[in-house]
């Protein structure tokens, strides 16, 4: 921040400023509590919405950009470091409520006002192989380089980004706002609220860029086999193409959803037309004029059907069961050149806003999901405030479908909200009610060679299947064969799809292996992955770094540790909303168990992930040296 801004810009880019934002912003420049109360506290967000007037008139909301613009000029951060109790104050008059005391430390790091001590590992101590080059592999790629450790990463495809690579159906975006969805080390000035896949997929491939990734990176190299070496304490990793690699230690990034689930539907192979998943789109196909069905109605279909009903003759959507859907007020705006100035002029103005959008977006709900077993209507949510967010939920599906009874009917779940993630009206109802577009609210039975048919019996003539079935996201690390110490496959020890691991990071008999996103880590009541992703290899590294320390040769989780995390992981879904009966969700198995999310908030995985104790693993002293080859 600077006083040689011209004035006149920067009083242009504040007319677009969001103002609970800029109310914290100015209380740090100033530290003047007038901007902490009435009449200048913004009101409360209403559900994703981004409040960008505050609930201030025009009156007080140009005295704030008037200040703000006398502060910023000024040059001077009065509030440089703020406390704990000022954070907290600053962040719950910026979001409109109250937000506990236990979120400063948190928002102090991501903010950068409180830096943690860096640590080095000793020159040649350790050398590691991560698999996959995606949000979380660059990510453990990038930490282990500035911590000094040795390693290569093996990808698959022919250059980074995982998911954000390999899906390009058209619509594919984030449903996490983009200044959220971005490694809190590397900001980007970003042309949409929530970006399109195209300007995701260029901001990972930037940051690689900018660290040099592509460097240590080895593309078109899919991992076959893991095995750990007993004597020699560390892995052996195989190639598709049976190049043999080792290293010490191994880190898993392939991710959750990346393996696409296929539906077993009677004549799936028959169909004389195209037919495939989205995470499989056609680099040449062309769907003008074509009857195109789509299967499934999740996050990607609803992302496919808005992209491509103008140019199909028609769409026929199989709709197994329903989703809820929210709005929020920017989804299909730009950011601008103002936003993007005060993004850049006033860095303070960033934190800030980063830090709203991760209290509106992650742990803010995550209270209304748990189980209130007094509420008398459990059949439809899980508590009073579930009941009251199914009420706004259905009057926005019922204002969007106005004068479509049929569609209503179809599209309002009888489900509490938050059963399944909650996705973002991207255009979804309006497609809907297109002339060339069709609901059917009914799985789909049979596919024959030139038409779909539903269970009830209504078959539709298609020149195109587009599957959107989703992922295999309980089967972690296929088809990687990873083998741990006693020989046993990973697979053995999880089952089919019951998979296990001690903050979803490290598993009992696989020393020296450690995971990204893995079981229960997914975040089901909103946020960003690429904050857990910070925190699990935060945690791996310190651990790295401690083995460099003491010249440990092995950590292996102690099976009691994992056996109690995993009690109290279970325990704690068991009295959430995932594991309620009325709706099926890809969170938890056939056997009911949650596998995949998270049931904890941000802010505490956030703490059981800070520093990595070593009593919680069996430890052996270091006997020989493995370099990664």
């Amino acid at each position: 921040m600077t006083a040689r801004v011209d004035r006149e810009r920067l009083a242009d880019a504040l007319t677009s400023a969001n103002m609970p934002t800029l109310v914290a912003v100015l209380y740090q420049l100033t530290a003047d509590r007038t901007w902490l109360s009435d009449p200048y506290l913004p009101t409360r967000s209403r559900g994703m919405d981004n409040n960008d007037d505050g609930g201030f008139d025009e009156a007080t909301a140009e005295r704030i950009r008037a200040a703000a613009l006398d502060a910023v000029l000024a040059g001077a951060i009065a509030v440089p470091n703020p406390s704990d109790d000022q954070l907290v104050e600053m962040i719950s008059a910026a979001v409109g409520e109250s937000v506990p005391p236990e979120f400063a430390a948190m928002i102090a790091e991501d903010m950068g006002f409180r830096v943690p001590e860096v640590r080095h590992a000793e020159p040649n101590a350790l050398s590691a192989i991560v698999i996959g080059a995606g949000v979380s592999g660059m990510l453990a790629s990038i930490k282990l380089h500035e911590a000094g450790i040795d390693h290569v990463v093996l990808e698959k495809n022919s250059d980074v980004g995982g998911g954000w690579f390999e899906n390009t159906y058209p619509g594919a975006g984030v449903d996490t706002p983009s200044h959220l969805y971005s490694y809190s080390f590397a900001p980007r000035a970003w042309n949409t609220h929530f970006g399109k896949r195209d300007e995701v997929w260029q901001y990972l491939s930037d940051v690689a860029s900018e660290h040099g990734l592509r460097d240590r990176i080895r593309f078109d190299t899919e991992v076959s086999t893991a095995v750990y070496d007993d004597a020699r304490q560390g892995w052996t990793v195989t190639t598709v193409d049976g190049e043999v690699l080792t290293a010490d230690v191994v880190i898993t990034a392939t991710g959750q959803l990346n393996k696409p689930k296929l539906p077993i539907i009677k004549g799936l192979n028959t169909f004389d037309g195209p037919i495939f998943h989205t995470a499989e789109w056609p680099a040449d196909l062309d769907l003008t004029g074509k009857r195109v069905a789509i299967v499934g109605t999740g996050a990607s279909a609803m992302q496919v059907l808005p992209a491509i009903a103008p140019k199909v003759a028609h769409a026929t959507v199989f709709q197994r069961s329903p989703q809820w859907v929210s709005s929020t007020d920017v989804y299909f705006s730009e950011i601008g050149d103002d936003v993007n100035f005060l993004m850049e002029t006033v860095p303070l103005y960033r934190l800030w806003y980063r830090a709203r959008l991760a209290w509106n977006f992650n742990d803010r709900v995550h209270p209304s999901l748990q189980v209130d077993p007094e509420w008398d209507h459990p059949e439809r949510s899980v508590n009073a405030i579930n009941d009251a967010h199914r009420r706004v939920f259905t009057r926005y599906i019922e204002k969007e479908l106005e004068g479509r009874p049929d569609l209503i009917e179809k599209s309002v779940p009888d489900y509490p909200p938050f059963g399944k993630r909650m996705l973002l009206d991207n255009g979804w109802y309006a497609a809907l009610r297109r002339d060339n577009v069709t609901l059917v609210a009914d799985a789909v039975a049979e596919i024959t060679p030139t038409s779909v048919i539903a269970r009830g019996g209504v078959e539709t003539e298609v020149d195109i299947v587009i599957l959107a079935t989703g992922f295999e996201t309980h089967k972690l690390l296929t088809p990687i064969d990873v083998r741990g110490r006693s020989g046993k496959s990973i697979r053995e020890v999880w089952g089919p799809e019951d998979a296990h691991a001690y903050l979803g990071i490290t598993v009992p008999s696989f020393p020296n292996l450690f995971l990204t996103c893995g079981p229960g880590t997914v975040l089901g009541h909103g946020g960003s992955y690429i904050t857990i992703a910070e925190c699990q290899v935060r945690y791996i590294v310190d651990l790295l770094i401690s083995m460099s320390d003491n010249r440990i040769g092995a950590v292996e989780c102690k099976p009691d540790v994992e056996t109690e995390y995993v009690r109290k992981h279970d325990d704690a879904h068991s009295t959430m909303i995932w594991t309620h009966g009325g709706m099926d969700n890809w969170y938890r198995n056939d056997a009911g168990r949650v596998v995949s999310t998270l049931p904890w908030r941000i802010v505490d995985y956030w703490s059981m992930t800070r520093q990595a104790d070593l009593d919680d693993f069996t430890v052996e002293p270091k006997m020989s040296v493995a370099s990664t080859q």
